[in-house]
């Protein structure tokens, strides 16, 4: 699994800016003005071969009342479901008062705690960490997270001692792993048990009864499955219990572990943000996937379409996914789910021979040239597959990196097309060869002095020229 990093501190000392530069991303909401951040924020990086997730945080400034305890609960919630805590404070500030009430905090959990000292630029590191070297809690890191500075060093440090995610992997044993994610209360457990036929999960119908991801072993029609229920069990006296957030934790590391994702969504409630980035989580991570629509029975004319249209303009991006109309609680539409599943998975693993892509690619050019780039044409010479699950398709040729992403899309989707890969997320790369010529076109022609011929040499010229 993937370790979690939680970032944690006062408010405005740089957690949603060191968020960014750790997920190479803007997600996080980044403004002069402390507060911002309420709810938890996830994202995924990696710092040379080691992939993390991340968890941006609210700042803590020590008032518990209100919508600050909602963030305080926030916080300590993704304390819980991290690894590894940043605790971020402010160079030019230096040591707050606020600082020494999060670091008491701190030191009840039992966690890997670095502090991490920011804002050092136009600064000597060495002043700029002074003030915090004597919490006891090792040596500071200094970084200037708004440009960059020292924070791939520091993530070094922070993952040293992290074991490699080979030496944590079980064996294979060839079964389909298939995870069920989705929000709260869309009904992820009661389509488990419809797919097991028991009651494997516990199903309640409130939300936030999900606690952990279990894998779940089973065989269908002589075929070896694993699912991976993101609600995970929970004993039935403890269903009345404070309800938790759901653990988005437990779903990005469910989609790492699967080979197929379902996601379901609740036909009632329609398409939320939420939705939206577990989707675009299991997109990013390069996984098959098929959407079923739950509680679609008893769903009026207009409401059905309703959906159907806000699918369409929601997850535009999924449109490689087949789409089941489901109900869990009835049964209805469940036993199709796997057929979609089993060809999701063959063709995020189908080997695509390299004439046949070029094949492909001859034709697709020949259908529709690419466009000139300063008077020359992007010339595309051949393809082969670059990786499996999701299928890459590597590109050669010249100019690649002018080639306009329309006509990129019109390639993907062609290889799409005639491979028929439904159901997976397919990569194109495009590469440049060299240019032998490069080298020589950036020398200046060195043109020979007109030497004046000598006189007999001149006069056997004219005579030549006469005859």
């Amino acid at each position: 699994m993937k370790p979690v990093i939680a970032l944690v501190g006062r408010p405005n000392v740089g957690k949603s800016t060191l968020f960014n530069q750790l997920t190479k991303s803007r997600d996080a909401l980044v403004a002069d003005y402390p507060g911002l951040t309420r709810d938890r924020k996830y994202g995924t990086g990696r710092v040379g071969d080691k992939p993390y997730i991340v968890v941006d945080t609210g700042g803590l400034s020590g008032d518990a009342e209100g919508v600050e305890a909602q963030m305080v609960d926030q916080v300590h919630q993704a304390i819980g479901e991290a690894n590894i805590v940043l605790f971020l404070v402010d160079a030019r500030a230096g040591l707050m008062a606020g600082d020494e009430q999060i670091v008491q905090q701190l030191r009840r959990i039992n966690k890997q705690i670095f502090i991490v000292v920011n804002k050092i630029d136009g600064t000597d590191e060495t002043i700029g960490i002074i003030d915090f070297q004597g919490l006891g809690m090792g040596e500071p890191l200094a970084i200037a997270a708004t440009h960059g500075r020292n924070v791939s060093r520091m993530m070094q440090t922070v993952l040293a001692d992290l074991p490699q995610a080979e030496e944590e992997e079980e064996e294979e044993d060839g079964s389909v792993k298939v995870a069920i994610i989705g929000r709260p209360n869309v009904g992820k457990s009661t389509l488990v048990n419809r797919i097991m036929g028991e009651e494997r999960v516990v199903a309640f119908d409130m939300p936030g009864t999900t606690r952990d991801s279990i894998f779940i072993p089973f065989e269908r029609d002589e075929k070896q499955y694993t699912l991976i229920d993101t609600a995970g069990v929970r004993r039935r006296g403890r269903v009345k219990e404070t309800v938790e957030k759901f653990s988005v934790i437990k779903a990005l590391q469910a989609i790492e572990e699967a080979n197929v994702v379902i996601l379901v969504l609740d036909a009632h409630d329609g398409i939320s943000e939420q939705d939206a980035t577990l989707a675009g989580f299991a997109l990013d991570a390069g996984r098959a996937m098929v959407i079923a629509v739950n509680k679609w029975d008893g769903l009026e004319k207009h409401a059905r379409e309703r959906m159907k249209t806000e699918l369409d303009r929601r997850l535009p991006f999924l449109d490689f996914a087949e789409m089941h109309f489901i109900s869990a609680l009835h049964g209805t539409g469940v036993g199709h789910l796997f057929e979609s599943v089993d060809a999701a998975f063959a063709a995020a693993i189908k080997k695509l021979p390299t004439p046949d892509l070029t094949r492909i690619l001859e034709d697709a050019v020949s259908q529709h040239q690419p466009p000139m780039v300063r008077g020359r044409r992007i010339k595309l010479r051949y393809a082969h597959q670059g990786g499996r699950n999701p299928p890459l398709i590597v590109v050669h040729g010249t100019q690649t990196s002018s080639l306009p992403g329309a006509y990129k899309r019109y390639l993907m989707n062609i290889f799409r097309k005639v491979f028929k890969l439904k159901g997976t997320p397919v990569r194109v790369e495009f590469k440049s060869g060299d240019n032998p010529y490069a080298e020589q076109r950036k020398k200046p022609v060195r043109r020979q002095a007109y030497k004046k011929p000598d006189s007999k040499h001149a006069h056997k010229l004219k005579q030549k020229s006469r005859k």
